[in-house]
């Protein structure tokens, strides 16, 4: 990290009236993780108050519970990136370097829940989320097949579309949500799940779409574009109860009410963040995963809860 983070804080831009009342204005800032290469995929598991999150470079899927501290639970882990928990509590797993999505089973084990679209091998999982009916939805750019190292021996692009994909809830029913993003990153869902946000880290925006009963989607509607030249790109993302959304860009993590408008912007210090998480009992904390680190602040409003 460049400089200390001990005697840092989050900074918030105040840029839209209201704002304070969502995110405070002096959030405090807990250091959860040091000497993290490349943290992403943080998910809190409320049923078991713990934290998990991944080291991509470090090939590791990470355990932190309050008190007891870190501790690895997969490694290596085929370069994981995103987690979500299931219906049943047990992590889901983009494995971007393995380009696959699996589960990971409580005795250890991992189970392949997708690794083809139309016969073709993915390209690399990115972020994956869980919708309360148990479908599993997953973000597949060919990042990974870019990243010397990272996917193995197979470099090899199967799939020219960069998919948005979701897997019904029994597993045996594969769709294409939408391919109309030249690098789909970060997903999450408003509160009711019935709008799907995407973004895209090369063109710097999301999009939103309408879900329909059956889990599919309408065409997707310009959300944001960023257009700051600042470090730092759409990546993490996710809604507080309000349906306010919240994305990692430059500069921070911005924080938008429903209808796009940038109410706030979190600077974290350090280097910039790559994906955050809402915990701890009451929903109010932000676990953020940043390139060095992972840091935990507070905010006003909760975040809509993970399984």
């Amino acid at each position: 990290m460049h400089g200390s983070l001990d005697d840092l804080r989050i900074e918030v831009d105040m840029l839209a009236p209201g704002a304070e009342r969502i995110v405070g204005a002096t959030p405090p800032l807990d250091i959860i993780a040091r000497d993290v290469i490349f943290g992403e995929g943080p998910v809190w598991d409320a049923r078991n108050k713990q934290f998990f999150f991944t080291d991509i470079i470090g090939d590791t899927i990470w355990k932190w519970k309050p008190g007891a501290g870190l501790q690895p639970i997969l490694k290596p882990s085929v370069k994981a990136n995103g987690l979500a928990l299931d219906l049943e509590n047990r992590l889901i797993v983009a494995g971007w370097g393995g380009r696959t999505v699996f589960r990971l089973e409580k005795d250890g084990s991992r189970t392949t829940l997708a690794d083809r679209w139309e016969g073709k091998k993915l390209s690399s999982p990115n972020d994956v989320v869980v919708t309360s009916d148990g479908s599993i939805w997953f973000t597949d750019p060919h990042g990974g097949l870019l990243n010397v190292g990272m996917v193995g021996d197979d470099l090899q692009k199967y799939l020219e579309i960069q998919g948005v994909f979701r897997l019904s809830p029994d597993g045996r029913e594969m769709t294409l949500v939408t391919d109309e993003f030249v690098y789909p990153n970060g997903l999450c869902f408003s509160p009711d799940e019935k709008l799907l946000y995407v973004n895209c880290s090369r063109e710097r925006l999301i999009r939103a779409y309408d879900v329909k009963p059956d889990g599919s989607a309408g065409k997707g509607r310009l959300f944001y574009r960023y257009a700051s030249p600042e470090r730092g790109v759409p990546d993490g993302m996710k809604c507080d109860v309000e349906g306010n959304v919240y994305c990692t860009g430059p500069g921070g993590i911005y924080v938008h009410d429903p209808a796009g408008k940038v109410l706030a912007r979190l600077k974290t210090p350090g280097h910039h963040p790559t994906n955050f998480a809402w915990g701890d009992d009451d929903w109010r904390s932000l676990y953020i995963t940043m390139i060095g680190s992972v840091l935990r602040t507070r905010l006003n409003v909760p975040g809509v809860p993970s399984r």
